[in-house]
């Protein structure tokens, strides 16, 4: 009886819902690592044949006879290898997710998630039901144990299986990236492999899903909580790994891959969320109004890494209040991306709807209509190429003004996705500064300028809103760590700029809730992570 176990770490970009595709692309893996003799055991990620997460897909009638029908594939299909694969399926009048090891088109053990996460993007509850198994089977004369995701955070099944003296456990995962996620995962397996004294092989999903992004980043523990190994982040691939069943060693069969350092961990993070979105739901390239200032020369960058130059198209769109410092930083960052680069001015049609509305407007005043009036125009541009050219309309702002609603509805807001909408404005200034170390596409004067939505004269964005490290330390406290007003004053932040943030973050709810979606990288995004109700009665006061 052989002491190794050799595991492929299949770290694949599923679509949600494709689920003949998913089944493709599992089979083909699979008989790639058996033709090669050399792997036992194919791990692929959580409810690898729906993709994660599907959502009310779920509550389809027609889901059943697909997943079996993938189910069948993999039965008949597969040889030579067992293979360790996620669906949704009906028992005992349940609806539970599960994880099945299929042999040679018999299944060794089928196995349903036990605990069940409920909190921020995730809410399996409003579709699953937990089940209580031990999650054992028998492996060529080993006790392996299988668990999925979320019930590797609960010491309560790896203690289980440490009682029935398992030699490796294999844990499906469907985990999406935030800032810190990979060192939260490699702290809990290594406690979990402790426990168990025995490796841990942790598959995760790759590729992106609507706002998600799972990163990869699959891990070996060893059984003494070392991590043996770390597959590429945000990279397909088939990664193996030696197990020695006896000593709880793992030989990684390929060079281990050490995080990225942060920022580039997060830049990566918004290219591949940029790169999924347009191509899964199959978008000819994107448009973008480029305006000379730091937020959309970021999303420029992003775009540009993600889909080629080719695919990419920015506007400049000029009004009497811009200056041709912005108009010559935006032919500067077009150029040296190599994408292509237009200039339409918006002053015709914003007087064309002046004079239109001059009735309407006789007796008032100047105010933010003007201003939003020539978002809107803009807004309109880039629509009508978008509609006419069959490209994604990125917007540009940043979580700080979607925080205080520092945007205009049907206008620097309209568009299908928003790249750095969980982006603090001083996160974009150090990502922009990553990006140059790069290679220089961002105008250093980009960066080093007061920013300004110049949308009347002499306008800086320190008009109407606190200096952004305090703003966005602010935003990040109420948002993300639901610190009250005072707990926030406590720690130093002036008692009226605290008030005056809460009082925008929260009246702008209706402008979140009508925006596009857009990459999280944060633990609390404006999206699946916080949903507040519109019409509320609610006061942050002191």
């Amino acid at each position: 009886m052989s002491q190794q176990l050799v595991v492929a770490l299949a770290q694949i970009n599923f679509l949600v819902g494709d689920i003949p595709g998913n089944t493709q692309k599992m089979i083909d893996a699979a008989m790639d690592a058996a033709s090669q003799g050399d792997t036992d055991i194919i791990v692929f990620s959580e409810l690898s044949i729906t993709g994660y997460p599907p959502e009310d897909l779920l509550l389809r009638p027609s889901l059943k006879r697909r997943v079996d029908e993938a189910l069948n594939r993999l039965k008949t299909e597969v040889r030579g290898i067992a293979l360790l694969v996620g669906y949704p399926a009906e028992k005992e009048g349940e609806l539970r997710n599960m994880a099945a090891i299929i042999e040679d088109g018999e299944v060794l053990i089928e196995y349903a998630k036990q605990h069940l996460p409920n909190y921020l993007v995730f809410d399996e509850d409003r579709y699953f039901e937990p089940h209580t198994n031990d999650g054992v089977f028998e492996y060529k004369g080993h006790t392996l144990g299988l668990q999925i995701c979320a019930d590797i955070w609960e010491r309560e099944p790896t203690q289980r299986q440490a009682e029935a003296g398992v030699k490796a456990i294999l844990v499906p995962n469907a985990s999406p990236y935030h800032m810190g996620k990979t060192n939260e995962r490699t702290e809990a397996l290594q406690d979990r492999a402790t426990t168990a004294n025995a490796p841990i092989v942790y598959v995760n999903q790759v590729g992106a899903q609507d706002e998600l992004v799972f990163d990869g980043g699959s891990q070996v523990v060893d059984a003494k909580g070392q991590l043996a190994y770390m597959a590429p982040h945000h990279e397909e691939g088939i990664y193996k790994v030696s197990i020695d069943l006896e000593s709880g060693a793992v030989e990684p069969l390929q060079p281990s891959t050490p995080e990225a350092d942060h920022y580039s961990m997060v830049y990566q993070t918004l290219v591949m969320g940029v790169r999924d979105y347009v191509n899964k739901n199959g978008f000819k390239g994107v448009v973008f109004g480029l305006s000379g200032g730091i937020d959309s020369a970021l999303t420029a960058a992003v775009a540009v890494d993600a889909l080629g130059p080719d695919r990419v198209e920015c506007v400049m769109m000029p009004f009497k209040y811009t200056s041709s410092i912005s108009v010559e930083d935006a032919a500067l960052e077009a150029e040296a991306l190599g994408i292509r680069h237009s200039v339409i001015s918006i002053e015709p049609m914003y007087e064309a709807f002046m004079q239109e509305l001059a009735g309407e407007f006789a007796g008032t005043e100047v105010d933010a209509t003007e201003e939003n009036l020539q978002a809107r125009c803009r807004g309109v541009l880039l629509m009508a190429i978008s509609n006419k050219k069959g490209y994604l309309v990125l917007t540009t702002s940043n979580k700080s003004e979607t925080a205080v609603g520092y945007s205009t509805l049907y206008g620097d807001m309209a568009g299908g996705f928003c790249v750095l909408k969980d982006i603090p404005k001083t996160l974009v200034y150090e990502l922009s500064r990553y990006r140059n170390t790069i290679s220089p596409v961002i105008p250093e004067r980009v960066i080093t300028r007061p920013p300004s939505a110049e949308l009347r004269p002499d306008q800086t964005d320190q008009d109407s809103l606190p200096d952004y490290d305090q703003l966005d330390a602010i935003i990040e406290m109420y948002v993300e760590h639901d610190y009250s007003a005072e707990m926030i004053i406590a720690e130093g932040y002036n008692e009226a700029d605290v008030l005056r943030v809460i009082r925008l973050i929260d009246i702008n709810e209706y402008k979140r809730r009508q925006a596009p979606i857009g990459t999280r990288i944060t633990n609390r995004g404006f999206g699946r992570d916080r949903r507040y109700p519109i019409t509320s009665g609610w006061k942050a006061g002191v």
